[in-house]
């Protein structure tokens, strides 16, 4: 298992630690319930610092990317952020990322901790134009420091203006007096915030200044616990979850990044063109409980006769909501919100309707 150049503080704050995606991580400290709720009415930072990063340079990096990825690339400007897919040959994703403008021949990629060789080696596969790139995965660490108050407290780190940033821009800035300090305002939460990338050697000098600016506002470390339920509550796909190998993004809901244009020749285009234009058999839907039961992943979703109609990709119980909430694959004639579907819950069929998502908002 690898270490984040953040380990020894989380041990510190007592973190529990487990193993995730090949690295030593927090789940959670002080527990997943108070952690998410500190997220969604103050400020909390995760240890991200286990995602992929790729660099795509040179004067063949915007056709790269334009190929490998579903959105339109030519939508982006310099600070600009964008999220996006792989597409595989296969009609499914290879996984979800961002995408990062830096400059007409200048592209940061961040991928999904779990996927990373596996990215690394689709993006070589498909890098027939001779794109410069670069892995930096292994010497970046990142924060991702979430929440109503979060870009607040961070100003105090920096002399440029963050507090009224675009959600999902960027910039290059001396902050908590390290320069070059990628600043962007995403993440995974649905509650605002921002994710900050930086070198390793540069981790813990900023780590100590992120909770010394938060101090006044009450932040706290928060594990990958309140991050599944925090991006589940806003409805935010997982990769492995609700996205995979064999899922496309049209029946994933994500059409709004596949970019039918002229242009944007991504991998496999016109398979999923193919299907939004016939129609697809299944959707990902959200969905909550009406009675008392708990969603987890791969249960089945049933008709009001038993019969299977889907299956839960994600479910839990929504700390913000207090009732259980999930998203499913539902066959088609079962994705109209506010309609009546079954949980299969041990031996039981509990009742559930389709519901719009996000689930909370705030």
């Amino acid at each position: 298992m690898k270490n984040t150049a953040f380990i020894e503080k989380h041990k510190a704050m007592g973190g529990k630690i487990v193993p995730f995606a090949g690295y030593n991580m927090p789940v959670q400290f002080a527990g997943i319930n108070q952690e998410h709720e500190v997220v969604r009415k103050g400020v909390g930072v995760f240890d991200v610092s286990h995602m992929g990063e790729f660099w795509v340079r040179g004067p063949k990096a915007f056709e790269f990317v334009q190929k490998v990825t579903s959105n339109n690339v030519a939508d982006l400007y310099d600070g600009k952020v964008q999220y996006s897919c792989f597409p595989n040959d296969k009609g499914g994703i290879v996984d979800d990322l961002l995408v990062y403008r830096f400059g007409e021949e200048e592209y940061l990629l961040v991928v999904n901790a779990s996927n990373i060789e596996k990215d690394w080696a689709w993006c070589n596969l498909q890098n027939t134009m001779g794109a410069e790139l670069e892995n930096a995965s292994d010497k970046t660490a990142q924060l991702a420091v979430q929440g109503p108050l979060a870009l607040k407290a961070m100003q105090k780190l920096t002399g440029e203006s963050v507090i009224d940033m675009e959600y999902y821009t960027f910039k290059v800035l001396e902050f908590a007096g390290v320069k070059n300090v990628l600043f962007s305002t995403t993440g995974y939460t649905g509650s605002g915030g921002c994710e900050i990338y930086m070198n390793n050697d540069d981790a813990i000098k900023i780590f100590d200044a992120v909770f010394e600016a938060g101090a006044e506002f009450d932040i706290q470390p928060i594990g990958l616990g309140a991050r599944d339920t925090l991006r589940l509550e806003s409805g935010f796909c997982l990769y492995g979850n609700d996205i995979n190998d064999e899922t496309s993004p049209i029946e994933a809901g994500l059409g709004w990044i596949t970019k039918f244009v002229d242009g944007n020749n991504f991998i496999n285009r016109e398979y999923h063109q193919n299907l939004k234009e016939s129609g697809v058999s299944k959707r990902l839907k959200g969905f909550k409980m009406i009675e008392k039961g708990i969603p987890r992943h791969d249960y089945e979703v049933c008709d009001v006769d038993g019969n299977v109609i889907g299956k839960v990709t994600s479910g839990t119980m929504s700390p913000m909501l207090h009732v259980g909430i999930g998203m499913a694959y539902v066959n088609k004639g079962f994705t109209k919100v506010g309609t009546e579907i079954f949980i299969h819950i041990r031996n039981k069929y509990v009742k559930a309707e389709i519901v719009k998502i996000p689930f909370y908002k705030g």
